[in-house]
């Protein structure tokens, strides 16, 4: 028996007898791979159990580098992490560039102390390192070890994955922060927090600060009003010392992720297009600083870099022209523009459920620009349903597979399928795939034929 087979099953059986919020996850079947560690009975290492999720896209032979999709603290984040490797639009920014992506989920009871897994140096980021190695070896791309990373965190997982760009630069691509950020000043009232060093090194990193407008930026008070002042006193740090850090302020929400992916996405874009080495074993590229534009912080206009008259050292950095646009977008009120459909679904079939009743199954790719918000099914030219049939997203724009707190898919996933429970002897089936921005594919046609 292969040893990746043994591994899958191992994983497997460690997933069992698991308490409440982790013992409802989906299944990971290929191209899906899972791997659990226990806590460790060592104070020195990770003291949660946890599971890491990965998605490798399918007829890449050598993957160039994994989109890491972390999610914050709590219960309730942690469970959501569960999901993250199923998200269809944070795979298409990963299938663009032959990545995997890969979401770890930290089996964190709600009250226990969130830096014991949210600062890697408690032993996260050593579990983070073994399993690449051991999906690596699961899914037969030992690679995995080895290559970059482009990593997003949510609240603590911006503290973690912020703390993995000082610890290990010279393999992070890029670095979104979304409502957290590591520290570099000691906490009187949080004595686990230990401040972070500033790796020179880190410097050479993209990274984005993206808190909510409502967590101490036009709110000073309430749970979340700390995070600005945190983000301040990173972004100083951080860009004082040359470093390429920008700030998005999400002018609409508070600890919720909102709408952030319609930027953060196109902006790992644009440095992992950049970063990503051309020849596997290759450093990481440098960004092209010439390409910059900049903005005052808390500003909403960006301008060429060598326009700027302000101190550069003291200005939000942001990778090009592109980028900046979407950026003045997003600041002002998150409606960032598209004007190109979605990809039209794939692999549309049916199969009779009986007498009258058709079902239809079918595959589809998220829109990169704009995500991907419902289906339309039509049946000999007239619209017969709607996939789902209320699209919604209590956090920002409706998705077709919802939107948790740490912005990744609801549980259970929603399928691609319809029932059509008056199906006639022939039948012109159409499935339209609709963007977050209302644009509508071409159609994914299918001619059925009953047979007496």
């Amino acid at each position: 028996m292969k040893s990746a087979t043994l591994l899958f099953l191992f994983s497997v059986i460690l997933s069992f007898g698991q308490n409440p919020p982790y013992d409802i996850f989906p299944e990971a079947e290929p191209p899906y791979y899972r791997i659990r560690y226990e806590a460790s009975k060592d104070s020195k290492e990770l003291q949660f159990p946890v599971k890491f999720t990965i998605w490798i896209p399918e007829g890449i032979k050598n993957i160039k580098g994994i989109v890491v999709h972390q999610h914050g603290c709590g219960e309730g984040s942690c469970s959501s992490g569960l999901t993250g490797a199923w998200d269809l639009h944070w795979q298409a920014l990963a299938q663009k560039h032959h990545c995997a992506l890969l979401a770890p989920s930290y089996e964190q009871p709600q009250k226990a102390d969130c830096q014991l897994w949210c600062d890697p140096r408690n032993g996260s980021g050593k579990a983070f390192l073994k399993a690449l190695a051991d999906l690596g070896e699961m899914c037969e791309h030992p690679e995995l070890s080895q290559i970059p990373w482009a990593l997003w965190g949510h609240s603590g997982g911006g503290h973690w994955a912020g703390g993995m760009t000082m610890l290990y630069p010279e393999r992070v691509a890029a670095c979104w922060l979304r409502s957290g950020v590591p520290l570099f000043e000691a906490n009187p009232k949080r004595v686990s927090i230990r401040p972070h060093m500033l790796n020179p090194a880190s410097l050479e990193v993209p990274i984005m600060c993206n808190p909510g407008t409502k967590e101490g930026v036009t709110e000073k008070t309430g749970r979340f009003a700390g995070v600005w002042p945190a983000n301040e006193t990173f972004f100083a740090k951080v860009r004082g010392s040359g470093g390429l850090v920008g700030v998005a302020i999400d002018p609409l929400s508070a600890h919720e992720c909102g709408n952030q992916r319609y930027l953060a996405i196109p902006w790992l874009d644009a440095c992992l297009s950049e970063r990503l080495p051309k020849r596997a074993g290759q450093p990481l590229r440098n960004m092209l600083i010439d390409k910059a534009w900049l903005a005052p912080v808390l500003g909403k206009k960006a301008v060429p870099a060598k326009k700027f008259i302000r101190n550069p050292n003291k200005a939000i950095w942001l990778p090009n022209q592109k980028i900046a646009k979407i950026w003045m977008h997003y600041v002002r009120d998150t409606e960032i523009p598209d004007t190109t459909p979605p990809p039209t679904p794939t692999n549309l079939r049916t199969s009779s459920m009986g007498t009258n009743k058709n079902q239809l199954t079918w595959e589809a790719k998220a829109d990169f620009e704009s995500g991907l918000s419902y289906f339309i099914i039509q049946k000999d030219g007239k619209v017969i349903g709607q996939v789902p049939e209320k699209p919604a997203n209590r956090f920002g724009r409706p998705l077709f597979q919802g939107l948790l707190y740490s912005d990744t898919p609801t549980q259970p996933l929603v399928e691609m399928e319809f029932i059509d429970s008056e199906a006639d002897m022939q039948t012109f089936y159409e499935v339209i795939a609709v963007n977050t921005a209302g644009l509508e594919s071409s159609p994914a046609q299918l001619a059925t034929i009953k047979v007496k």
